[in-house]
């Protein structure tokens, strides 16, 4: 059974308020973003998807995170200027925020909840961690920065992709394409 994500409050990282509710008829690739991560470049394929798709609908929301190896240290507005200069990022980012754990925020404990478990290279991508002596997340938390969670029109979570999973891999487009004419 699919579930849909609840009318939750969002703030901007600029701290404008915004709401689920304000995205909803539009497919979202939320994603848990950092400036100073190997998976950083990925910046530029969402970039990328929000320019293809967003004239039918589509929309990146970046939700950055320093709760993976301190890997966004940076004020809201730092993060803002570095996505803007080094991207040209044109969807929004929200307030930097914790996505793991006990404080997570909401609309994080309600993506995991919905679907609690990713798709893509997530045994290869831990066994990286523990060659670092790190310890991993397991399901349902988020494994690492540049997660992401693909919903529908009506807030429906579709899927959710392991971190390495790039913005381009034809199973994010295509869930994207058949989430747009669906």
């Amino acid at each position: 059974m699919t579930k849909t994500l609840p009318d939750l409050h969002l703030i901007r990282g600029d701290g404008t308020a915004d709401s689920l509710a304000a995205h909803r008829g539009k497919v979202l690739l939320i994603v848990n973003t950092a400036s100073q991560c190997g998976l950083t470049p990925q910046y530029a394929g969402l970039e990328e998807l929000q320019r293809r798709y967003g004239e039918q609908g589509f929309e990146v929301l970046g939700f950055p995170s320093n709760d993976f190896g301190a890997q966004e240290p940076g004020t809201d507005e730092e993060i803002a200027q570095f996505c803007s200069t080094n991207f040209q990022t044109s969807f929004p980012l929200f307030a930097k925020g914790p996505v793991t754990g006990e404080e997570k925020q909401p609309l994080y404990a309600a993506l995991t909840e919905a679907v609690p478990s990713k798709q893509g290279d997530v045994e290869g991508m831990k066994e990286r961690f523990r060659g670092y002596g790190m310890t991993p997340n397991d399901d349902p938390e988020v494994l690492w920065n540049f997660e992401k969670f693909l919903v529908g029109r009506q807030g429906e979570v579709i899927a959710r992709f392991a971190p390495g999973t790039v913005p381009d891999d034809a199973a994010i487009t295509s869930a994207i394409e058949d989430a747009l004419v669906g």
